[in-house]
């Protein structure tokens, strides 16, 4: 079944609406109790620089991985992942953003683009893009997973009662997304253990969005 017409069904007793604006350049999340229309935007705790964690509105949809002793540990530590003495792993969102504006070769970006690119095999280790040997790769599948998973890590931080795994979730998603494009959207949700959602097209949302308001 295309995951066009796949809908999952909500989780019975969900406290909260969510929805995801997985972007290509950002990634963003507004959320509001069941039944109200209290709409505020998630705050996503992420490394803003080496060890240090702050929320901000938007993450960066990026992904750094770092060079081999490049960073410390202590570095990428994150409110909800054990501390580790072995090699750092990548970095998502700001950091990462600024890392990689210093090394462009070991940033992981556009994963949300090369989802819909059908030239390629887009389940395969190719990104970062062009990137040398030495640079550990991964598909635009795992990119976007490692975002969501993200998410919902700093989500279930804050939210422990209600983790976002048992919410209403609704994912946007390009309207020019083929069917493929749509099921590997819902392969990677699936990946960072999302696996009741519904997707939902970006120009219907702004609709939706446009409705609310007027």
């Amino acid at each position: 079944m295309s995951a066009r017409k796949k809908k999952p069904s909500a989780p019975s007793g969900a406290r909260y609406r969510v929805g995801i604006d997985l972007g290509t350049s950002n990634t963003v999340v507004a959320y509001a109790e069941a039944g109200s229309n209290d709409i505020r935007v998630f705050a996503v705790e992420q490394l803003v620089g080496p060890g240090e964690v702050a929320a901000q509105p938007l993450l960066p949809s990026l992904r750094y991985h770092p060079a081999p002793g490049e960073l410390a540990p202590g570095d990428v530590q994150l409110p909800w992942s054990p501390a580790s003495g072995t090699e750092p792993p990548a970095v998502v969102g700001r950091l990462a953003r600024h890392l990689g504006a210093q090394v462009p070769g070991r940033l992981v970006s556009s994963a949300k683009s090369w989802l819909s690119h059908a030239s390629v095999d887009r389940v395969a280790p190719i990104l970062p893009w062009g990137a040398g040997d030495d640079v550990a790769k991964v598909s635009p599948v795992a990119a976007s997973a490692s975002y969501l998973a993200h998410v919902r890590a700093a989500w279930n931080q804050q939210f422990p009662d209600a983790p976002l795994e048992a919410q209403d979730i609704v994912l946007t998603v390009p309207a020019s997304f083929d069917e493929g494009a749509r099921a590997l959207t819902v392969e990677a949700a699936r990946m960072a253990g999302l696996h009741a959602l519904r997707l939902l097209e970006e120009p219907q949302a702004a609709f939706y969005d446009w409705l609310f308001h007027h």
